[in-house]
């Protein structure tokens, strides 16, 4: 038998980059590139010094803006370039992985940010099938190190659906609106998935503008027993269920049940337990925050965007608060579980805890991707993080921390008792509860419960009572269109058509606005001409583009190719070859389409001609009808109808530098006079002067005097409001007279019970 022997090359000491002369090991460095600077300061913070963290900043190759960039008779084969502008970065990138042993591409764990780390693999020579990809979920110490324990491949399955996401918005946009500039206006421009949803704003306002309202009529009887006083509604009138549409229909109603006898006929006593909402997807957390922050779709992903990259907190350093914050799942991983279950039953009881954990089904179009929106670690209570936190943050934050706790959470327990009553031919329901046992309430209240659950309480009934009658409460109603979409409705409802994707909301709404087609007034969505002009003629002659079902189906597909089942040059021939044949007949057959002009009472300061209203990049805006000649312009002020109390100008309103509306006389600089609070042509009773309305950020309004020294406004709730706002300002002008020390010792005193806690 042949013994083996040693290979000459295994017999030697091989030498690497890492290894000295002297066969001492050298540090290995290994580039770690994210995507922004913010995150990449946390990150670092928690790797050791052998690693460097860099940040892309977002994408650095993209198809160019100039051309089509796709070779449709190669096989939609993409014309990718370096994006303008990051050539020193892409430079500063290169240098780092040359020198660097070993590189790891971190982006976002999304398709975006798969396909972002497949261009740094070209950018930066690095094999795509090689270990070289990590995701985390959230950017804390232990999920950072398991993620580099763990590197994989990149999965083009998921760059391709991204290309091809891509791919489709180029085809739209690059030959949809040159069609649009040639017949409607220059300037314009289509997109696949933006025209979808102005269409549904279009649809809906055309609902509001052909409803007709109809008068309805309620009644409702004030009864005794005894000392006890309730409500009770009327049901049914002669064996029919109750229908009034005129006030003498209810007259001879009320008339007739006066002189009956009510008989509480059955009383039935139940327990009614409500179980809390799953923890926050992309879409449920947007819509929360609209109805109970009034943040728009694009505020909240942003602050969600900087709780998840890292906030300072003190000597911690940078930490990721939130878990990922583009996903549809609500799944939550069995360690998070655990720690709330710890954690809430030691802060609430056992009785909070439910004996298995509560799992929340999903929906059947999500991804489960990621897991759902969640603190990082409960234990990081809302208290212990707000001196560290902005206004935005710490609202934010402390509206995820609720949702997840109280997701784990018992089920709030009501007593509930339904009353009927009879009164000769008419049937009558009293209702009421008492919250028996809190549940999740004590930590969370969803915002589609604008206020919490108050107990309505109801006499101890018993079948056969006889009630006195105390008063018939009848009440006109009319019937209500449909309301505008707002930034929760309009999230909620691409969501369940399945239009987008979680990543894809808040820029769908940003982008139809910056289009013109849609403006937000009041914090509603309404289409502008514009809009209703173009999604007219989208569906005329591109109806695909413009169908609801259409585009969710291609959102299906897309997914296909994610997973591997369809294969991405076969969906964008199934999508461009109809396409192209549409837009050749849309080119032969659309005649130029001329928007009118609105034309205002406002005379030009230069030729005295009648200014019209133009819409540009940044929105509406006069100018003169005589341009080229005249090239005057100026901005549009919407005049609110109301007098200058100081001048006897009108006032208008305004824009901040940031954006943010304000009023102020049309006299300025003239005359000083401005205000944040709305001025309403309706007048004080008392006084006569004009009315105010004050909107907060939850979405609220109230109305108040704008004369302060009428006695409507003194002691009302607005002037608690305003003075409050003065005493906040004045407190933030004396903020230098309280030294720096004091203010921190009396902050950390104050935490410091929680801080322990969290340490142990």
């Amino acid at each position: 038998m042949a013994t083996m022997t040693s290979s000459p090359k295994t017999s030697k000491v091989k030498r690497t980059k890492n290894t000295t002369s002297s066969g001492k090991k050298s540090s290995k460095k290994v580039l770690v590139i994210v995507e922004s600077p913010a995150k990449a300061k946390t990150i670092e913070r928690h790797l050791g010094k052998n690693y460097i963290v860099r940040a892309s900043m977002g994408h650095l190759r993209d198809l160019p803006k100039s051309q089509f960039g796709i070779d449709v008779e190669n096989e939609f084969s993409p014309k990718y370039i370096n994006v303008r502008g990051k050539g020193d970065l892409i430079r500063a990138l290169k240098k780092e992985a040359k020198n660097a042993d070993k590189i790891y591409l971190a982006s976002d764990p999304d398709r975006e940010g798969e396909a972002i780390a497949w261009h740094l693999a070209h950018i930066l020579g690095i094999n795509p099938e090689d270990d070289c990809r990590i995701v985390f979920h959230e950017i804390t110490k232990p999920a950072i190190e398991e993620a580099v324990r763990h590197p994989r491949p990149i999965h083009m399955e998921q760059v391709d659906a991204q290309q091809a996401r891509r791919m489709l918005d180029r085809i739209v946009g690059y030959k949809l609106s040159p069609l649009l500039w040639r017949k409607v206006r220059k300037g314009l421009s289509a997109g696949r998935v933006q025209s979808v949803t102005v269409r549904l704003i279009c649809d809906r306002e055309r609902e509001i503008e052909a409803f007709q309202s109809e008068e309805y009529w309620t009644v409702e009887a004030k009864l005794k027993q005894g000392k006890s006083v309730f409500m009770a509604d009327v049901t049914h009138a002669h064996g029919k269920k109750l229908s009034l549409h005129s006030e003498t229909e209810t007259k001879q109603l009320t008339d007739d049940l006066a002189r009956q006898e009510f008989t509480v006929k059955e009383v039935r006593r139940s327990e009614r337990r409500k179980k809390a909402a799953p923890p926050f997807t992309t879409s449920s957390l947007q819509q929360d925050a609209a109805r109970k922050l009034g943040f728009t779709s694009g505020r909240t992903m942003m602050i969600a965007q900087q709780l998840y990259e890292g906030v300072v907190l003190g000597r911690h350093g940078a930490t990721g608060l939130i878990t990922y914050m583009r996903t549809d799942s609500t799944r939550i991983s069995n360690l998070a579980v655990d720690e709330a279950r710890s954690f809430l039953s030691e802060e609430y009881g056992k009785d909070y805890i439910p004996a298995r954990p509560n799992i929340y089904a999903m929906g059947k179009k999500a991804q489960d991707a990621h897991e759902a929106i969640r603190p990082t670690s409960i234990l990081r209570t809302p208290s212990e993080v707000e001196q560290y936190l902005n206004r935005d943050q710490m609202r934010l934050y402390t509206l995820i921390w609720q949702r997840f706790a109280a997701s784990q959470m018992s089920a709030a327990v009501y007593d509930t008792i339904a009353a009927q009553i009879t009164a000769g031919d008419y049937r009558l329901r009293a209702h009421g509860s008492k919250l028996k046992f809190k549940g999740y309430t004590a930590v969370y209240v969803g915002a589609e419960t604008a206020k919490k659950e108050k107990d309505t309480l109801l006499p101890d009934l018993v079948a056969g009572d006889v009630l006195a009658l105390a008063a018939l409460n009848p009440e006109q109603h009319f019937t209500e269109p449909p309301p505008r979409y707002n930034d929760a409705s309009i999230v909620k409802t691409l969501e369940e058509m399945g239009i987008g994707r979680p990543s894809t909301y808040a820029p769908i709404i940003e982008t139809i606005q910056k289009r013109g087609y849609v403006e937000r007034r009041e914090k509603q969505f309404r289409p502008t001409e514009l809009g209703f002009i173009v999604t007219d003629m989208l569906g005329e002659y591109f109806k695909d583009i413009v169908d609801v079902k259409f585009t969710a189906n291609l959102e299906g597909e897309l997914d296909e190719v994610a997973d591997g089942a369809l294969d991405k040059n076969d969906l964008l021939r199934k999508f461009y070859d109809p396409f192209e044949k549409t837009l050749k007949n849309a080119e032969d057959v659309i005649g130029e389409v001329e928007i009118p002009d609105e034309v205002t009472d406002i005379p030009c300061d230069k030729c005295g001609r009648m200014m019209v209203v133009k819409q540009g990049r940044y929105g509406k805006f006069l100018a003169c009808p005589g341009f080229p000649d005249c090239r005057n312009a100026k901005p549009l002020l919407r005049d609110t109808g109301v007098a200058c109390p100081k001048c006897g100008g009108k006032i208008v309103e305004r824009k901040s530098r940031r954006g943010r509306a304000f009023f102020g006389c049309d006299r300025y600089p003239d005359c000083d006079y401005t205000t944040w609070d709305e001025p309403q042509q309706e007048t004080c009773k008392i006084c006569g002067s004009f009315m105010q309305r004050h909107r907060y950020r939850t979405g609220r309004s109230i109305l108040y005097c704008s004369n302060e020294a009428c006695s409507s406004r003194i002691g009302s709730p607005i002037e608690k409001e305003l003075a409050r706002q003065k005493e906040r300002i004045q407190a933030a002008k004396n903020t230098d007279a309280v030294p720096p020390k004091e203010k921190k010792a009396s902050v950390a005193k104050k935490n410091v019970t929680r801080r322990k806690r969290t340490r142990a």
